[in-house]
Formats: C-alpha cells, structure tokens, sequence
C-alpha cells in the first residue's frame, strides 16, 4: 500500500487487527471505502460456505464510508448481532422469521456507541433463535458452519459473528453473553472473547438490563488489543441504567500494555455438571497452567465450592422464564402465532410459563448464594482457570431433536401442558444440548463475574480450544492484561482456518482500483 491508494488484499486486510486498520485509515495509508469493498468481498467469498450474515446494509454502509467519519474505529468495517443490538429502521430477527420483518425503531446504546466510535456497520449476524442455545442452527436461515471445519459448529449464540472474525470478514464484531454465548463461540473459533461483568455496559434504551443483567454486550475478536479498546467504547453507565457501575480507572486499551503483577490462580478442569471433559481440553488448561507458572504465577489445583448441578438448574429455570417472555414480546410486536416459533423455543417457553412465581422467587435467592460461594473463592484467588468449553466445536446437528421427542412434544404443546413438558426427559435433552458441551461458562453469568474465553491451543487436529478466566468484580483490566500476557508468550492471531477433510474456504481475490482513489 503506497500513498496512490490503489486498494487492499484480502490478505493486507487480514494482517491488520480493528486498531490497525484505524491507524491505516488515519494515516491516509487507505480509506475508509477501500477497507469495506476487502471486507464486502471477503464476506462474499466465504458466506456460500459458512451463512455468518443473516442480513447484509451493503448499500448503506458503502455510503457512510463515504462520509466523514471520527472515533477511535474510524473507516472500520464491523458486523452487528442480529440478537439485541438495533439499528433503528433494520429489522433485528433475533433468530425468528417473523420478527425478520419488522424494522426496529430506535438504535441500541451500543450500537450507538459503535456508531460514534467510526464503525463501518454492513450487516448482522446469525444467531439461533433468541439466542437460546450454544449452537447457531437456527431454521430461519439455515446452520452456520466453523471456519475451521465446516461440518462443525461455531458455538452459539453469537456463532454467526465468531464464524466472520475467524474467516477474516472483520477483525472484530459484536457480540453479547448470557450463558456463555461470547466465550463459547470463541472458544470454538479460536478467538478471543471478553464477557465484561454485570452493568458495566449498557443494554438500553429499550431494556434496563437482561436476564437480571446476566445477559452483557460485548465483542469477539482475533486481538486482546481490539477486545480492550472496544470496551473503552462501550463501557460506562446510560441514564436507563438501573444501577451505575464504577468507572475503570483508565483506559482499558492501556491495561494490554504491561504484564499483569503476579496472580494467584485456582485451576481445575472437572465439569460441574459431571459429565465428560475431553482430554484434550483438560490438557489444554494444564498446560496453560504450566505457561502461567512460568510467567511468575501461582496456579493450584481449586474449584468454588458451588453444587453445580444446582447452579444448572437454577440458571435453567431464570433461562425458561426469560425465553416465555421473550416469546410473549415477539407476538406482541409482530402479531405472530405461537407456531412461528421453533419447537425448542416452545418448549422451554412453555416451561417458563409454567413455573410458579413462589419457585422463580426462591431460584433467585440461590443466584445469590453462589455468587456469596464464587466470592469465597476469590478471597483467596484472584483467578477461577478452567476449560472454556469441555470439547472442542461439535458436529452441526448432534443436539437435533428426534423425530418421536418431537411429535410427542408438539402433542403436549397443542394441549397446552406446560408442567409436564417440565416433567419429562425432553427437558434433560435440552439441558444436555445447552450446558453439557460448556458446563464452565454459565457461573460467570449467574454471578455477575467478568470472564475471558484465550484462544492458547488447538486439538491434535488443529481445532481451536479456549481455556477461561473468571475474575472478580470490577477485574476486566486484569482479565485483559493476564490475556495480553499470554497473547505475547503465545501469539495466535496469525493463525488461519485450513478445515480438515474439506475444500479450504476461498482466498478473495485482489479488489480492482477503489473509486475513493480519485
């Protein structure tokens, strides 16, 4: 690239992360048009393979690249979640087909703050339907695929934004986490992904908080760099906020600069649920370990004293309830019928509206109680390590309803039995599909806690593994700066998906001369 301007390969833009692209658009080094015709064609090359991008504002974004624009990510191209991140006048489909059609009337906080921060936002990406699972299969639109094997998922739910940063459609996209839905993802695409802690960024204007502020918004990318300067942007209280969060005491782009001062870290790799976890995940956090060691931290083998079946049940039943509302706001909205929605969707909202508000009630008090169990931990460590997820990505369609389960839950849905839904195995099914995989992830929601997904191995095979941090309130800087720490000791953002036993996804060709030149 030379002061002529006469565009940029995909391959120049994948060299760069979001901060560095930044620096090219301010240098004059390149434009703002330049860098979305590499990203519009990149995601061109890649979507008949993975479907990431439920819906594309090409025309829109190629005129506000156009424009001037300021911010830290001026001329950035960036991808939004088609699950609560609005832009007033597009539809935000949340995984539905029916509210795919309606356009939403005003802009998220965040979004807003994307906005004014130079973001160049071309499209949304795909998530299952509300956002409800760990996978992102939704039947409005299709599965999304892994860029580093297609026949994989890329986790859920923000799956359609992890399968663009790990293909190279953007360096950088948003996501939110209310289970685990930023670390899971990148956990399974080999990217880094912060989940911030409870109100530290706003969800509004249209909601004061989600999943009693579980749910949190929030990016995945390949840079720790990237992830710490998009929180600069993001965080810090609304004036809808229910609560306001105390400001960092500095930028969290400078937290990345120094190494962290030595931690004390309690590791363990079991899964709280007792099911299996990999070998190779178990590894992984072993090994991780090892490296932390070396770096000059303290790192034991420990686990809060938390039951973990019955932080699953009871995150479970807020999920159930949370899903039957966010079903009843759908129809309100859209005016659509109960059959509009997915059979899993019914399912769990059918057992959310079956819960009695005496049980709801008493399932919040332990919320409580595990996160006064969580803070016992961190009395004496500053860390929780585990693995992010307790296997690398699995195949697209292992959690499928059977056909019988199916047809005998529609039975029980049409004669409107709500209880028994909750009764019978089906429920264990759904449980299974959505903690079993990433029995790790959901403590941090539950409590409020910030977490990290580091993208630091790969399976004999060449998938991506994450391994997880939980920290204490307020503990993102040092989250950032212990990521940052491992970052340098073991770079992984040069790494690129070759999928096995598949054709590999397409190199996009050089762009023609972009118009902006003249």
């Amino acid at each position: 690239m030379g002061s002529t301007r006469m565009g940029i390969t995909w391959d120049e833009y994948r060299e760069h992360d979001a901060v560095g692209l930044a620096e090219l658009v301010k240098s004059g080094a390149v434009s703002p048009v330049e860098l979305l015709e590499a990203a519009l064609a990149r995601a061109d090359a890649v979507e008949p393979t993975l479907n990431a991008i439920r819906h594309r504002l090409d025309d829109d974004a190629r005129t506000r690249a156009r424009g001037p624009l300021s911010g830290p990510f001026a001329g950035v191209p960036f991808l939004i979640k088609d699950l609560g991140q609005h832009l007033a006048g597009v539809p935000t489909g949340s995984g539905n087909r029916s509210l795919a059609r309606f356009p939403r009337p005003e802009t998220s906080t965040v979004v807003r703050r994307w906005l004014d921060a130079g973001l160049v936002v071309f499209g949304r990406t795909a998530t299952p339907e509300f956002g409800a699972r760990a996978i992102t299969e939704p039947v409005a639109g299709g599965p999304t695929r892994n860029p580093w094997d297609p026949s994989r998922t890329p986790g859920g739910s923000s799956g359609g934004s992890a399968a663009a940063v790990a293909a190279g459609v953007v360096p950088v996209a948003g996501g939110n986490d209310g289970g685990g839905s930023i670390r899971i993802p990148a956990a399974a695409c080999g990217l880094f992904g912060l989940k911030p802690g409870r109100g530290g960024v706003p969800s509004g204007p249209d909601v004061d908080e989600v999943f009693h502020g579980a749910a949190v918004q929030g990016v995945l990318s390949r840079t720790v760099r990237d992830s710490a300067a998009m929180l600069d942007v993001l965080a810090g209280s609304a004036p809808e906020d229910p609560y306001r969060v105390a400001p960092a005491e500095r930028p969290y782009a400078d937290a990345v600069v120094d190494d962290p001062r030595p931690l004390r870290i309690g590791l363990t790799t079991v899964s709280s649920l007792g099911g299996p976890v990999d070998p190779e995940a178990a590894a992984a956090v072993r090994d991780a370990g090892e490296l932390l060691t070396g770096l000059g931290h303290v790192v034991e083998e420990s686990a809060p004293a938390i039951d973990g079946q019955r932080l699953a049940t009871d995150f479970l039943t807020t999920w159930f309830a949370m899903v039957a509302a966010e079903v009843a706001a759908a129809r309100e909205f859209t005016g659509c019928a109960e059959g509009d929605f997915e059979i899993e969707t019914r399912i769990m909202a059918a057992i959310g509206r079956s819960l009695p508000a005496p049980g709801y009630l008493a399932t919040q008090s332990r919320w409580h109680q595990h996160t006064r169990a969580l803070s016992a931990f961190h009395e004496r460590y500053d860390m929780l390590l585990t693995p992010t997820t307790a296997r690398p990505a699995w195949p697209i369609g292992e959690f499928d309803l059977a056909r019988p389960v199916r047809l005998a839950a529609r039975g029980l849905l049409a004669a409107r039995i709500g209880g028994v839904l909750g009764r019978m195995r089906l429920v264990e099914k759904l449980a299974v599909a959505n903690l079993e995989p990433a029995p790790f992830t959901q403590l941090a929601n539950v409590t409020g806690r910030p977490a990290s997904s580091v993208p630091l191995a790969r399976t004999s095979s060449g998938l991506p593994l994450g391994i997880q941090f939980v920290g204490r309130p307020g503990s993102e800087p040092e989250l950032l700066a212990l990521a940052a720490q491992l970052e340098r000791a073991r770079p992984w953002a040069h790494l690129r998906p070759s999928p096995p036993d598949s054709p590999p996804l397409p190199d996009s060709p050089p762009l023609p001369d972009s118009p902006s030149a003249a």
